[in-house]
């Protein structure tokens, strides 16, 4: 049986490659973070490791609303 990958837009950006706003889809492929641009062939892949060294402070994604 084949799971489903579920994509999601990632509203506001710009795809790095051609500029294209709200073009960009984030998803988990086989554990591995990859975002990818629907109007052109941009693709970028990035493993759980390589996360934290791009981060900074402790904690990522706490979302605390006023």
């Amino acid at each position: 049986m084949m799971t489903k990958i579920k994509k999601r837009f990632v509203a506001g950006a710009k795809c790095p490659k051609c500029g294209a706003q709200d073009s960009i889809l984030l998803f988990k492929e086989n554990g591995i973070e990859t975002v990818e641009c629907t109007d052109c062939d941009y693709r970028a892949l990035q493993t759980d490791i390589e996360v934290p060294k791009k981060a900074s402070g402790n904690m990522i994604g706490v979302f605390k609303p006023d």
